[in-house]
């Protein structure tokens, strides 16, 4: 097996390793385990490992810890291994720099939030962290499928308004999941009652946990039209690029499926499956909007 085959497969895996972070950190919130190892940080209730878990809780969020101290670690062997190995490709530099600052942003805010305590808006922050981090690997992992191909890899032909337009339908996306997140963080995410409906409002009254359920709702619902207009747009005007239609068609699926996934998590009063599910197709959404902001970078 070749250099390039191993630093695939490892890829692969760091990948697949970051999404089951981001799944363990959303059962981390579900299940409240965030106290789970008490006030300490990088040990468990002062131990490496702990002599007696008692409590689901601990399990969870030990866990969680031993999962992301081995994908930190596998990020940054991951970087430094395509910078060696792939100096010559023009996005390579910058994605690993941007994989290792966010697990590191990533992993200082978790244990900022175990020892000191935080906000629920700066808690927001860690699940944003953790997506960029994400993508920033997936896109690595492309990058390594990409150079196994051989050179060639076409620049798409887009005009500069549509490039644009990308640009701000990754940036919505984000300030959407923050609001995801602020819900999931500050409890309200049965705030409303029923769905589409706010407890039987179209608008409700907007105060407390109903505003941040109800603003998220808007700002997820406004996200899909978004993502409708730019897949009419594409497949109207960029017959030839294949690569940025199947990708635009990609995230107007995975859209249908997050918003419906939110309804679900209403439906069945936030069930451990139908949380989980909300976050691993969000997490999913999110990568193919990065990669969609890569290819709009290639454009010449």
């Amino acid at each position: 097996m070749n250099n390039l085959n191993k630093l695939k497969i490892f890829s692969i895996l760091t990948t697949i390793g970051m999404i089951i972070v981001l799944l363990q950190g959303a059962l981390v919130t579900k299940t409240e385990s965030g106290q789970g190892c008490g006030d300490s940080w990088p040990l468990c209730h002062g131990q490496v490992i702990p002599e007696s878990i008692t409590t689901m809780e601990t399990i969870i969020e030990y866990s969680h810890r031993f999962v992301s101290g081995i994908l930190g670690i596998m990020v940054i062997i991951l970087s430094i291994w395509m910078w060696k190995k792939l100096p010559h490709v023009r996005e390579t530099k910058f994605l690993a720099i941007i994989a290792i600052l966010f697990i590191v942003f990533q992993g200082l805010l978790g244990a900022a939030a175990v020892m000191w305590g935080q906000s629920s808006a700066v808690l927001a922050l860690h699940f944003g962290f953790s997506l960029v981090s994400f993508a920033s690997v997936l896109l690595l992992t492309i990058l390594i499928f990409e150079e196994a191909r051989g050179p060639g890899i076409r620049s798409p032909q887009i005009t500069r308004k549509l490039k644009g337009f990308i640009y701000f339908v990754f940036t919505y996306l984000y300030i959407v999941v923050y609001t995801g997140a602020l819900v999931r963080h500050t409890d309200s995410s049965l705030a409303c009652d029923g769905w589409p409906l706010c407890n039987g409002q179209i608008i409700p009254p907007l105060v407390g946990s109903i505003a941040v359920q109800f603003g998220h709702r808007v700002a997820a619902a406004l996200m899909f039209f978004v993502i409708l207009a730019l897949a009419i747009h594409v497949y109207r005007h960029y017959r030839n690029e294949w690569a940025l239609r199947i990708t635009v068609l990609i995230s107007l699926i995975l859209v249908t499926i997050q918003i419906l996934s939110g309804a679900y998590v209403v439906f069945t009063k936030m069930s451990l499956f139908s949380s989980m599910f909300h976050a691993f197709i969000i997490t999913c959404l999110f990568g193919t909007i990065s990669y969609l902001v890569m290819l709009a970078t290639r454009a010449k």
